[in-house]
């Protein structure tokens, strides 16, 4: 069996809330770090990003995952999985409210009901998707 492994991200943040601005980064993997400010939360942005959009991203991946895993314990590997995940955010509401996934993939043999039962499936067992159901959450000071 695989050992637990820790993956790792790391956010830095300066000013206020709604002037300010930081930056998100990978640290594990070291491949991307991200810029983030208020207003990508609330606007669509080019060049900044926002938590629920890499919330979205890992969201979308794991699923794929899990998904590509599902279909290929069954017999039924399959071509492409393409999935999109849109988190909304409204803030009068407080907070994240909804996330809807879209997927598209292309399985040969598989009918589209067998498709649809599995990709419900992989919605509700991703690691990213069970997470987000209740996690327990530890605070370390340094």
């Amino acid at each position: 069996m695989p050992k637990p492994s820790v993956s790792e991200a790391a956010a830095h943040w300066e000013g206020t809330l709604f002037e300010g601005s930081g930056s998100a980064s990978l640290e594990t993997s070291k491949v991307a770090t991200f810029d983030t400010n208020w207003k990508a939360r609330t606007e669509a942005g080019a060049g900044t990003t926002n938590p629920e959009e890499l919330l979205g991203a890992a969201l979308a991946s794991c699923y794929t995952m899990q998904l590509a895993n599902g279909l290929a314990e069954d017999g039924h590997p399959a071509t492409a999985l393409d999935a999109r995940a849109a988190v909304t955010f409204d803030l009068a509401k407080g907070g994240i409210t909804q996330i809807t996934l879209t997927i598209h993939g292309d399985v040969p043999g598989l009918t589209a009901d067998e498709f649809r039962e599995k990709a419900r499936w992989a919605k509700d067992t991703c690691p990213v998707s069970t997470a987000l159901k209740s996690v327990p959450k530890e605070l370390r000071f340094e």
